[in-house]
């Protein structure tokens, strides 16, 4: 992957940056604002360098059109406090906001462009309508850095086309994405573990197939452990359950014993008769879970099993929470797989997500991981041996 030193001097220049800011919001204040704390050190680097910064990002999913709930504001606004410099706002994308403010732009200012999504071309299936906003975006810039992580899966016009167009390379988080995750996908030291979570299988069909060739242990909790429960003949009550994905699960765990794959699945659940924070619990063996009740986490005993089996892992990549960790009394399954990643010798990745949100949310040190992925998606896509065409336009 060409890199930001490929890209020559950059005094004077425009820097068109992709990144990622797609934060979750509560009416306009950020909850969690590691996607933007993630965006800094790139920036800081080519500002260090001379160069003026245009970034553009998305934020949600606007129906290809303006849209203030939408607005990149405090994206914006939270960016300035970070770099501790003005990061200015176009009202636009490509109109004639955008274009005087960037015309206007010196070095070592920033402007943000608004929500890329607000122009429906941004991710259309048709060639030639991504390639022309992707050409009206070249024109604010002199080259183009792919700083977002979060979104090198799309082919998208401000990710894939305009790179084919400006001089490009990938900017820093992108680089350590793709050799943190590298690690676990090429030749990972083992034992390696991999953790998966969230709520169902068919996310992570071919995460799971792909894992099965190389991962020496898979564990599994959240939503989708259900599924692996009830292809063993257990009954799962109310919890989630894909049941058109049986004969699949079945088809995993007839061949995780072929390859001499280790797949742990928990020995208990916390259960309740209702989704809410405030809904009485209790901790059931996971072939006994009532029939009005839900598994709203992994158990205690499932915590530690799970512990157990990362402590001498050399490699381990976490992606999906373990249980609703956004309620206290169904949190324990995740807090016991970070807290086990944390005191772990080997390198640990974890994938971006919900599981990225669990870490912060839940009060861990993110120091004491050897990488947090900003994308979830992505990641998974990496892990599943695909090739990203926003990563594939950056070859040299």
């Amino acid at each position: 992957m060409k890199t930001i030193d490929s890209l020559g001097d950059l005094t004077g220049k425009k820097v068109l940056l992709r990144a990622d800011l797609n934060v979750p919001l509560d009416g306009t204040t950020i909850t969690d604002d590691g996607r933007v704390r993630a965006s800094v050190p790139t920036i800081e680097k080519l500002l260090g360098a001379g160069a003026s910064v245009i970034v553009m990002a998305h934020l949600g999913r606007p129906k290809g059109a303006p849209d203030p709930a939408f607005s990149l504001a405090p994206a914006a606004a939270r960016l300035a406090e970070l770099l501790g410099k003005p990061v200015t706002l176009a009202a636009d994308l490509v109109g004639d906001d955008a274009k005087a403010k960037a015309a206007a732009l010196e070095p070592g200012q920033v402007l943000m462009l608004e929500n890329v999504r607000f122009d429906a071309r941004e991710t259309s299936k048709v060639d030639e309508e991504r390639q022309a906003l992707a050409g009206e975006l070249a024109e604010l810039a002199d080259v183009f850095v792919s700083d977002g992580f979060g979104v090198v899966h799309r082919k998208q016009a401000s990710v894939y086309d305009v790179a084919q167009i400006l001089p490009a390379a990938g900017g820093l988080l992108v680089q350590k994405e793709v050799e943190s995750l590298g690690k676990a996908v090429t030749d990972p030291a083992r034992p390696y573990a991999v953790v998966l979570g969230g709520s169902k299988v068919s996310d992570k069909l071919g995460v799971i197939a792909n894992l099965l060739t190389k991962a020496d242990r898979l564990l599994i909790g959240g939503g989708m452990v259900f599924t692996f429960l009830a292809a063993k003949g257990y009954g799962v009550g109310k919890s989630l359950l894909e049941e058109d994905q049986l004969d699949t699960v079945k088809g995993y765990l007839k061949t995780a014993e072929e390859n001499g794959v280790e797949i742990v699945l928990p020995t208990d659940i916390v259960a309740a008769e209702a989704f809410a924070a405030d809904a009485a619990f209790e901790v059931v063996a996971a072939d006994a879970i009532p029939a009005e009740s839900m598994g709203l986490d992994i158990g205690p005993d499932s915590g530690a099993l799970f512990a157990s089996k990362l402590a001498d892992a050399k490699t381990i990549v976490w992606n999906g929470p373990m249980g609703v960790f956004e309620f206290e009394n169904f949190a324990g399954g995740t807090k016991a797989v970070a807290q086990a990643m944390i005191d772990s010798d080997g390198f640990s990745v974890v994938g971006g997500g919900d599981s990225a949100a669990a870490v912060r949310r839940l009060g861990f040190d993110e120091a004491g991981f050897g990488h947090i992925s900003t994308g979830g998606g992505a990641s998974l896509e990496l892990l599943e041996g695909k090739v990203l065409p926003g990563l594939a336009v950056l070859e040299g």
